[in-house]
């Protein structure tokens, strides 16, 4: 029998809406309760007491049903028995957000999702999530990612720096002397690694967030660096060497290498 946490989640709804009501009049009871005793009322005190006993069974009996339907309901079975990743797939689709992998491991453009079946736990980039809701989770990852798309991108400097780091991988190819070559096509993964020397400066800024960044310079019109070179991608034969990015229209597509050139001259024709 395939498990819906969706249908676990309206069995709960209606417990919880019965908790609420009873909460909320057992509030009232305890106002009252407290307003006896200050005024010396102890016949109404001992009524509100009583009241509220009743309503504080009341509300373990509800908690308890809550308990056996999550019990019932089985957790690490949903989870093992693959109906959670079904769920959450389907759930990419449905709120079209991007998703490539495979279990356990999976990429939610611009995002990396591992499910720790072990411990229940999912993993957004390298932050624990407790969430074993399919689409809650993937509401998340579509708020998450809309929110990366309103941040401030500056192209041309994010293009200025690739520039640098293309210049001294050229300088470190030809063993720090005068490149014979000015150009040539440098793998990105690369001039990531350039950009991000450090251990620590990867952690703020993985390989997805570069990805991110060459996704939203790939949308730009910007093709020239600020020295008047011109720049273009390049694909690569070997997939595992490409960086992976959505385009405007949500197409998937796989960026190896740039290239910055000189653009040439017009030849003039003298006839």
């Amino acid at each position: 029998m395939v498990k819906d946490y969706e249908n676990l989640y309206k069995q709960i709804l209606s417990i919880e809406k019965e908790l609420k009501d009873k909460i909320k009049s057992q509030q009232k009871v305890v106002k009252s309760l407290c307003k006896n005793m200050e005024k010396g009322d102890l016949k109404s005190w001992t009524k509100d007491r009583a009241a509220l006993q009743v309503y504080l069974k009341e509300e373990e009996t509800l908690l308890e049903d809550m308990r056996k339907q999550v019990d019932e309901f089985g957790i690490r079975e949903y989870v093992e028995n693959g109906d959670f990743v079904e769920q959450l797939l389907a759930n990419c689709d449905r709120l079209e957000v991007d998703v490539k992998g495979d279990y356990p491991i999976y990429e939610m453009f611009p995002f990396k999702v591992r499910i720790d079946i072990e411990n229940l736990d999912l993993y957004l980039d390298r932050k624990r999530v407790q969430c074993l809701r399919p689409l809650a989770f993937v509401q998340d990852v579509k708020a998450g990612r809309d929110k990366l798309l309103k941040a401030a991108f500056y192209p041309r400097i994010f293009v200025r720096e690739l520039a640098s780091a293309y210049d001294l991988m050229l300088l470190k190819q030809n063993q720090g002397k005068t490149p014979t070559l000015k150009e040539g096509d440098i793998y990105l993964r690369n001039l990531y690694t350039f950009l991000t020397p450090m251990r620590r400066f990867r952690k703020d800024y993985d390989l997805q967030s570069f990805a991110f960044d060459l996704a939203r310079l790939y949308a730009s019109d910007l093709r020239t660096s600020e020295d008047g070179r011109q720049f273009q991608f390049g694909p690569s034969r070997n997939n595992n060497k490409a960086i992976r990015i959505l385009d405007q229209d949500g197409r998937e597509q796989y960026l190896a290498t740039i290239r910055f050139f000189e653009k040439a001259a017009p030849e003039l024709d003298f006839a």
